[in-house]
């Protein structure tokens, strides 16, 4: 099993909302993240793209934050987390021209995660209904890899998108249409992903042959039947791409130290459960556990009494490095491939930093020994080692 961190420029309160001062600190502030896990044994970083979403997110620009922290890290995989594939937000060709400049930028570290957007009030801003939005990405995500692999693209009869066959240039021998350039890094494209917000994703992902982006709001427990629905089916995909990226991951929350007490008393401190009150506030579209209480009423915060039974479930990873390894296995044991941790808002900044710390040089080898990233064992068997190749002829 790999990990990965997630960042997403969380805001909280309408001060820090509203803030220049304090979007200048989330930004260097996980920036600083992200250098420390490159540092410390860490595979991945997942960075969001959303709209709107006050307080939520921020980071709505995230090509840049990617290109400017991948020039910063040496090894760790950077992905969208993901990039939106309305055309009306992100047009396909800018889409496709964007994921492999990141790819060639990193030299194969960038993955290319996609989705339909957040929910009814980001999707809104855009003049999107949620009922086009699964279509949209159906044909988006088809389309890309054909952009990547042709010298002439072009799609006439698109719905949500449209490429003339001709343009006003030709060569010789060459196929119409238009060269979308940079092609990706080496001999194929970067890995493809989706996001997962609902179970019926988990099927559709597989016979795609597209990883799997599981933002889980439920028990670990709930992904069993999800996981095994995608497992099931990925042995028999039909990839839309050159290769198959056989890969579940799973978000959760996180906080290693030395000492446990400390972490379980920071864990329920005040403020913790408003990070996961924004989420089903936006993100109506995910299933609503019983028990979720509508917006503006938040969720009631850990205690140290339910902590327990939070862990128990995999609502949260919390104690010393035992402790924390110990919790991680029933993730192992439910089929997850990757696991990715969110940075609570309310939580210190130095803490945050020391759990990635502690967490990636005592835990993480104990689960992941293998010192390739998943996605690029795949992505080389589909063609050779990631080292870029002169055309035929």
């Amino acid at each position: 099993m790999e990990f990965g961190i997630f960042v997403q420029g969380h805001a909280p309160g309408q001060v820090k909302a509203h803030s220049p001062v304090y979007q200048q600190d989330w930004v260097r502030r996980e920036l600083e993240l992200i250098r420390q896990a490159d540092k410390h044994n860490w595979k991945y970083v997942w960075v969001t793209e959303h709209h709107f979403l006050e307080e939520y997110s921020h980071l709505s620009d995230s090509a840049s934050f990617i290109a400017y922290a991948l020039a910063q890290t040496e090894r760790i995989h950077i992905g969208s987390g993901i990039f939106n594939m309305n055309p009306v937000v992100n047009h396909p060709m800018r889409l496709a021209e964007r994921a492999a400049m990141l790819d060639q930028l990193s030299q194969g570290r960038f993955e290319f995660g996609t989705g339909r957007g957040a929910g009814s009030h980001e999707i809104a801003g855009f003049g999107l209904k949620p009922s086009e939005t699964r279509d949209n990405w159906e044909e988006t995500i088809r389309e890309i890899p054909k952009m990547w692999r042709q010298q002439g693209y072009s799609y006439p009869d698109g719905r949500s998108f449209k490429v003339p066959a001709t343009g006003t240039q030709s060569m010789p021998g060459r196929e119409g249409g238009f060269n979308v350039l940079p092609k990706p890094y080496a001999h194929t494209h970067p890995p493809l992903w989706v996001a997962a917000g609902n179970p019926g994703t988990y099927e559709r992902a597989a016979v795609r042959g597209l990883g799997l982006l599981g933002f889980n709001v439920g028990s670990v427990w709930d992904m069993i039947p999800l996981i095994k629905t995608y497992k099931d089916n990925i042995v028999n995909a039909e990839p839309i791409g050159d290769y198959v990226n056989d890969n579940v991951m799973v978000t959760v929350g996180m906080l290693c130290l030395e000492d446990r007490q400390k972490a379980r008393e920071l864990t329920c401190s005040p403020g913790s459960s408003y990070l996961v009150s924004l989420v089903f506030r936006y993100h109506d579209s995910f299933p609503r556990p019983e028990g979720i209480p509508q917006w503006p009423e938040l969720m009631p915060d850990a205690s140290l009494e339910n902590l327990d039974a939070m862990i128990e479930a995999g609502y949260a990873l919390c104690g010393d490095p035992e402790e924390v390894t110990k919790q991680i296995a029933r993730y192992q044991d439910v089929g997850c491939d990757q696991l990715v941790f969110g940075v609570p808002g309310n939580m210190p900044h130095d803490v945050v930093m020391e759990s990635l710390r502690l967490f990636g040089e005592q835990v993480i080898p104990k689960f992941d020994t293998e010192p390739k990233h998943r996605t690029t064992i795949q992505r080389e068997a589909a063609g050779g080692p990631l080292v870029p190749k002169e055309p035929a002829g």
